[in-house]
């Protein structure tokens, strides 16, 4: 795993973990990738100072270090799987008319329920301006549709 910096196009920061650098790439060139505060799914790497040792001074970083972080990813990519097979089993998905539903169930056109579905960045940011809850679920893997 590799943990990157990652700074949004309105200078939000924030850490992100990886399998890869190519994960990396292909999970912000397919928008994946999303600022926790103001949902923007353009994000860089930002600059770190890797954790590289001075040549003969200084001991190897501690094998627990490495294995704590290592766990502590497992826990996350664990846990964002029960949330995915939660929410696909306990709530509706309604596709792509994910915004309008959220929107009539906001304006008590409709009754309340859980909702998920696809929704463009653009309509997500309208929702929360209108103050509707929406938030992106991270791990959900895209339905495919025939």
């Amino acid at each position: 795993m590799i943990r990157y910096r990652l700074i949004c196009d309105k200078d939000h920061e924030f850490d992100g973990w990886f399998r890869s650098s190519s994960d990396f790439d292909e999970q912000a060139a397919a928008g994946d990738v999303i600022c926790p505060q103001c949902a923007s799914a353009r994000v860089r790497k930002g600059l770190m100072a890797p954790s590289i040792p001075r040549k003969g001074n200084t001991k190897p970083e501690a094998p627990g270090k490495t294995r704590a972080g290592a766990e502590i990813a497992e826990k996350v990519t664990l846990m964002m799987s029960e949330l995915r097979r939660h929410v696909e089993t306990h709530y509706d998905y309604v596709g792509d008319r994910f915004a309008e539903e959220a929107r009539r169930m906001h304006y008590e056109e409709t009754p309340r329920r859980d909702i998920y579905g696809e929704t463009t960045l653009a309509e997500a940011c309208e929702l929360i301006e209108e103050g509707v809850e929406v938030a992106p679920l991270p791990g959900l893997e895209k339905r495919k549709t025939n």
